[in-house]
């Protein structure tokens, strides 16, 4: 794969044109060599979008720690991608997410931590560790009222898939 590459214009560290260009760039990579994208967007979901529709998606991609809702998550399925959901799936605060979370097929779902960062609940506050991704695919599973064994099981194979990698 290639990544973790994206775009993040929360904290507008960097010059938002720069990151556009060099994000362009990665998704051509991606294409020359035939590899999946792991992309970030953060405060960014139409520029992101955007620059994916212009170059393409040609060997697939996952948007990782996705954070939108329902539109977004459209768009996101619209263009090739498949959705990653990190521990704010689990945040009572993060209604539009939580509300879009159904609508995922479950064919394109996988599940992460962000480790260091965003630990589910119950540990929310704490500091992420990757044992702590059953909790979110817990959290997950409650919300599309799916068996999360079952759930784990696909988003396994979904993983296993998008990568490329062994399936034992």
């Amino acid at each position: 794969a290639v990544g973790e590459t994206g775009l993040d214009y929360y904290y507008d560290f960097s010059d938002r044109g720069r990151q556009q260009a060099l994000f362009r760039r990665h998704l051509q990579l991606c294409g020359a060599v035939g590899r999946p994208v792991v992309v970030h967007i953060r405060d960014a979901f139409d520029d992101a979008f955007a620059a994916v529709a212009d170059v393409g998606l040609p060997a697939g991609g996952v948007v990782h720690c996705f954070t939108g809702g329902q539109a977004e998550l459209e768009r996101a399925l619209a263009l090739g991608f498949d959705i990653s959901l990190s521990g704010i799936a689990t945040f009572k605060t993060a209604k539009d997410l939580r509300a879009a979370i159904p609508h995922i097929p479950l064919d394109r779902l996988h599940i992460e931590t962000d480790a260091p960062y965003l630990a589910p609940v119950p540990h929310r506050g704490k500091r992420c560790e990757p044992a702590m991704v059953v909790d979110t695919a817990r959290g997950v599973a409650a919300l599309r009222g799916e068996d999360p064994a079952a759930l784990a099981a696909a988003t396994r194979a979904n993983t296993v898939r998008l990568f490329g990698l062994p399936a034992s």
